[in-house]
């Protein structure tokens, strides 16, 4: 009778709440969209750039990365539960083997041994789905664990590729402030020879002096920001320095990424690449599931067992073998009383369906903020780059122009000192606006997922030869 109320059953799986939830996304974005983008396809973004360093650094921070690692530790995690959830769907079976020797008290019976050999099997009926439902949100975690892994991956990439760029920028301030306390220190030297023949005041000397070990200072400070960066892209790549060193000496490279990102017009399309979006989607379903599991824990529950071998009874030189099996007990558990644990369970599986709702809506709100942002400076950095050029054009050659004044002897020492404060602050904000640039660069590849395909989340864990 059991089993025929559990055929008559099979279809009645409890379902909770919808896996599938509105994300709230706008209709479209809010920033201009870039111009001149040519990839569609970020997953090898990196080797696109013409920098051969810049790749092979982003692969080795991803192989030495402890978030990877443990973002794959996860992945591993989530694909074994997945494993053993769905096994609680099968029947399982065990082998027995037992061997019993019985000595009797009177002398007319024999001794014995009994020796057997069984297959058991049990088997709980999924009436209610409680175990399907535990299978479909452990396959929603490891799902998401797989975007994870990518985002992982990302994550690492952008951060050593800002590093990356942040030293060329660096480089390329250091050389400024070189060059500057090298013409700074020249013409402390010119003055000093005027003072001496007493063509230039001793306040004129001390002002030339001062100018220069300022200079000084300012280049040994940047030589000491250059070298932190150096250390800093060591810890991410895991290279040995010097080797790291020598490749970085290499060549100089261009402090923007040399080719753009395309961003499809409807957010929607966009935010579908992002792997933490898919992850707190499927976080979403995995605790939809879980409402699903607790209300069928309030429902009964059916197993079956029974086992199927042989053995042998062997006594006075005699041995007897037969087979044996049983069917059965086909048991029903009712739950009639638990003080109120089983629904407590369904209202905190609940609880926790709604958080994860909020927490997914939450992240398409910070995605679409991310992207936007980057789109934001992209443009700004774009407009302020035209800006910062032509004001360094005109800062260059009014220095020049009160350079050569002063060593006519036709302009004062501060004149030129102020046209060199200026020219240098042009030169620094000119490449602040490139690295802030690649920044925004990088934060939009980050923003758009990096490559990640939810279509077919198995091809986020790529090779390690690949870079996302």
């Amino acid at each position: 009778m059991a089993l025929a109320v559990a055929l008559a059953l099979g279809g009645c799986a409890l379902s909770g709440p919808p896996p599938a939830v509105d994300a709230q996304a706008p209709v479209q974005w809010q920033a201009p969209l870039p111009h001149g983008g040519t990839v569609d396809q970020l997953s090898s973004w990196w080797r696109s750039q013409g920098d051969p360093l810049l790749a092979s650094l982003v692969e080795a921070a991803q192989a030495a990365s402890p978030t990877v690692a443990a973002a794959r530790s996860r992945l591993a995690q989530a694909r074994e539960a997945r494993v053993a959830t769905g096994a609680a769907l099968a029947p399982t079976v065990d082998a027995t083997l037992t061997s019993t020797r019985a000595s009797q008290q009177s002398a007319a019976l024999p001794s014995n041994t009994t020796s057997q050999g069984y297959l058991q099997v049990s088997w709980e009926l999924d009436i209610f789905g409680a175990n399907r439902a535990a299978r479909d949100a452990a396959q929603a975690r490891y799902e998401g664990a797989q975007a994870g892994w990518h985002d992982a991956r990302v994550s690492v990439a952008a951060d050593t590729a800002n590093t990356y760029y942040q030293f060329r920028a660096c480089e390329r301030l250091l050389d400024v402030a070189r060059q500057d306390a090298a013409s700074r220190a020249d013409t402390a030297r010119l003055t000093e020879l005027s003072a001496q023949a007493g063509f230039e005041a001793p306040a004129n000397l001390a002002l030339a002096r001062a100018s220069a070990a300022d200079a000084a200072n300012r280049e040994i400070a940047q030589r000491a920001q250059c070298e932190v960066d150096v250390k800093t892209l060591v810890a991410l790549s895991a290279i040995p320095e010097p080797e790291l060193r020598s490749r970085l000496a290499g060549g100089a490279a261009e402090l923007s990424p040399a080719r753009g990102i395309a961003i499809d017009s409807l957010p929607a399309q966009t935010l579908a690449q992002r792997p933490d979006v898919f992850n707190a989607e499927r976080e979403v379903a995995a605790a939809s599931f879980e409402v699903s599991g607790a209300r069928a824990q309030r429902y009964p529950r059916l197993s079956i067992a029974g086992s199927i071998g042989r053995g042998q009874i062997h006594a006075a030189g005699d041995s007897v073998t037969a087979g044996t099996w049983t069917i059965g007990p086909v048991q029903m558990t009712l739950p009639v009383f638990d003080a109120g644990r089983r629904r407590a369970s369904v209202e905190a599986a609940q609880e926790r369906y709604e958080a994860a709702v909020t927490t997914y809506r939450g992240s398409v709100r910070q995605a679409v903020s991310e992207v936007e942002q980057a789109l934001v400076n992209l443009q700004g950095t774009d407009l302020r780059a035209v800006q910062a050029q032509a004001a360094l054009d005109g800062y260059r050659a009014s220095f020049t122009a009160a350079e050569d004044l002063y060593r006519n002897g036709m302009g004062s020492l501060l004149q030129l000192e102020d046209a060199r404060r200026t020219r240098l602050a042009a030169e620094n904000a000119m490449i602040a606006v490139q690295r802030e640039r690649s920044a925004a660069w990088i934060a939009l590849y980050r923003a758009a997922g990096g490559g990640w395909n939810r279509d077919n989340p198995n091809t986020s864990v790529i090779s390690t030869a690949s870079n996302p």
